[in-house]
């Protein structure tokens, strides 16, 4: 696939490096020679230095024979005017725009093909505000994921002594919880990935990925992990896009406290947050996490714009007592670096937008992807279409499907004769036999096997 990344900043460099891997053709265009060069010596891309939303520009990245154009540069009037040449001149089959202000997402009617021609709109700000949002929802997680449109969710947890699923098999998951039906779909031990069978045995330490309906996700994270307090009394460090965002997500149901240095945006803040406490202050100031009872918090959530204070000060707020805390990093080396410490949860904002981009390139119907353990591993939802006859995995029990090495069918979700029944979310055995329209939620321990599975569920004419 012939691609054009418009944005050479971390959003775009993310997604250079993910399309590079799996054998694209990838343009990167950006103002920036700098960062050109620094990518071009990092990944086998070409570069083009100038302005995205020039034709001249477009036209020598390729624009006429590209497959698809992922607009995602800091302006969102750039990736605009970029889709919008993009099919007027070039006829460019698919477009994605990057785009930050709500003032275009508000209006869809600006994106259609008689205006913007944005096929997909993404809004990284916001895809981190919904990712922390539902970690608040569930205190015990380090990822939480959503497939099916939230009928399923793949958790993932750190296995705790003492807890009913720990120290024993996976084959003992229903004797030990009986009315959850639940998959464990992936096990990491100090780093390594583990294949889970019925015979594994889940040990204190393990990072476990447990997928099930969401009605279910509780109860199988309690056998896990134990159960945990909720979270009352959040603080988040920096008042910016993200921070806004998520104090507005809480700001009814939650004590929330939010930090900012500019003492302009914190009387903007305070006019903007009804429930919310604006604090004016440096979110490193040892004295005023303490004033402000940095002990008594359920989460610290620093999300400014600088990744080296928000390393300092979430590390500082968890020496303080903080019960959980987390920091918003850009830099992949950082992540690795500061995950494991004393920050419970690292978010990289380029990393937690990728899947979104990557379900709009991934060939085959490709519902959903996520994006897990810092890029080395991936979650798939991905519909079955054909019949036996033209399908490898239609009509097939699950125990028959030639899947790679280590990739495990973990959920199906199946639609019922009535339409206004929720579809059935089955945790299929080797017995399972998939029907066609069936979203089949997979799990890649390793990110070159996707190739395979997006082969393996394409429909040929015949495979008799």
């Amino acid at each position: 696939m012939k691609v054009i990344v418009l944005g050479a900043g971390q959003v775009g460099a993310s997604v250079a490096e993910s399309l590079v891997s799996e054998a694209n053709d990838i343009t990167l265009v950006d103002t920036n020679p700098d960062n050109l060069a620094e990518l071009r010596n990092r990944f086998e891309v070409r570069t083009v230095c100038g302005n995205a939303a020039s034709p001249s520009v477009l036209r020598e990245a390729g624009a006429e024979n590209a497959d698809l154009l992922i607009a995602v540069t800091q302006s969102d009037q750039t990736n605009l005017c970029a889709c919008k040449i993009a099919r007027t001149l070039f006829n460019l089959p698919t477009r994605i725009a990057r785009l930050r202000s709500t003032d275009y997402v508000d209006h869809p009617e600006l994106l259609d093909n008689s205006n913007f021609a944005v096929d997909f709109s993404i809004c990284p700000e916001q895809i981190v505000t919904d990712y922390v949002r539902r970690l608040i929802d569930f205190p015990e997680a380090l990822q939480v994921l959503d497939f099916a449109d939230g009928l399923v969710n793949l958790t993932s947890v750190i296995a705790r002594e003492g807890n009913p699923l720990v120290g024993h098999p996976i084959a003992d998951l229903r004797t030990k919880l009986p009315d959850v039906d639940a998959h464990i779909a992936a096990i990491y031990r100090k780093g390594n990935p583990i294949l889970p069978t019925g015979d594994t045995v889940i040990m204190p330490g393990d990072e476990v990925f447990c997928l099930a309906a969401t009605s279910y996700i509780r109860a199988a994270m309690r056998g896990l992990c134990g159960a945990t307090e909720p979270m009352r009394r959040i603080m988040i460090a920096g008042g910016g896009n993200i921070g806004l965002r998520l104090a507005t997500a809480l700001d009814a149901d939650y004590n929330v406290k939010i930090l900012e240095v500019d003492s302009h945006r914190a009387e903007k803040l305070a006019t903007s947050l009804h429930n919310t406490l604006v604090l004016h202050g440096n979110t490193t100031d040892e004295k005023l996490l303490e004033n402000e009872g940095i002990d008594e918090t359920d989460l610290f959530v620093a999300l400014t714009n600088d990744e080296e204070d928000n390393i300092m000060s979430a590390t500082l707020a968890k020496r303080m007592g903080a019960r959980h805390t987390l920091a918003l990093v850009n830099r992949k080396s950082y992540v690795s670096l500061v995950e494991g410490g004393p920050i419970d949860i690292v978010i990289s904002p380029a990393q937690a937008s990728i899947g979104v981009l990557l379900a709009h390139v991934r060939r085959g119907d490709v519902v959903a992807v996520h994006s897990l353990r810092r890029g080395a591993a991936e979650a798939l939802e991905i519909i079955a279409h054909g019949a036996q006859g033209s399908s490898k995995v239609v009509g097939r029990a699950v125990g028959e499907i030639s899947l790679p090495e280590g990739v495990t069918i973990n959920a199906i979700v199946r639609g019922t004769p009535d339409p206004s029944e929720d579809p059935r979310v089955l945790i299929p055995g080797r017995d399972t036999v998939i029907e066609s329209e069936d979203h089949i939620i997979l799990f890649c321990p390793h990110k070159n096997m996707v190739k395979k599975v997006e082969r393996l569920f394409q429909v040929g004419f015949t495979f008799l």
